[in-house]
């Protein structure tokens, strides 16, 4: 390899580190202080750098936030593709993807926060319509696996399957607000727990 061409990868590589920081520290400051609230001057306030160096890595604000939600879905959908194609039980399913589910947590805790209060507003963006179709699929998903659980004889039938997806949807996605990497709990403690207080509600005895 010659050295111009050593030179010229090693400066792509050591962009796409400082991209990363900055997406880093912009999903930071947009969880905690909203993304319509925040302005691309306190993002690069809180990266250490002039407001207009941001715009060497990012066109505008707007461009962060898709890079950092479409990110997160990405995996997360690549992951949940793995569980459902795995030919597992409805049980065994629910309890992959719960656990998955606190393991994005902990990957992506800010762009968790960021999808859960922002996706609606982004959504009226046609450059965020993925957002839409996201919510739909996690939505089909559950209702899939809870329907086959309950028509397999594994989840009571008595409970609405619909309540029970709510239920999921929003007290698993809730605790990236309170989730701490260096807490008492691991990611897949806290989803162990948390698998073990739903189920004992909607297993057929």
């Amino acid at each position: 390899m010659s050295p111009r061409r050593r030179d010229s990868e090693s400066t792509a590589t050591a962009r796409a580190g400082r991209r990363a920081e900055l997406l880093a520290t912009a999903a930071e400051v947009f969880a905690s202080r909203g993304y319509s609230a925040t302005t691309v001057r306190e993002v690069a306030d809180a990266a250490g750098i002039l407001g207009g160096s941001l715009y060497y890595h990012f066109d505008s604000k707007e461009s962060m936030v898709d890079e950092i939600l479409s990110t997160f879905l990405t995996d997360l959908w690549a992951s949940y593709d793995r569980i459902t194609a795995a030919g597992l039980g409805a049980r065994e399913t629910f309890h992959a993807l719960i656990a998955e589910s606190f393991r994005m947590i902990d990957l992506y805790r800010p762009a968790v926060m960021i999808y859960q209060n922002e996706s609606r507003h982004l959504a009226a963006n046609p450059r965020f319509g993925y957002l839409l179709d996201s919510m739909r699929r996690f939505r089909e998903m559950w209702l899939s696996v809870l329907d086959r659980g309950v028509l397999d004889g594994e989840f009571r039938a008595d409970l609405d399957t619909g309540l029970i997806y709510r239920f999921i949807r929003d007290t698993v996605w809730v605790a990236a607000s309170w989730y701490r990497s260096d807490g008492a709990l691991s990611a897949d403690e806290i989803a162990r727990q948390y698998i073990v207080m739903v189920l004992e509600g909607i297993l057929e005895t």
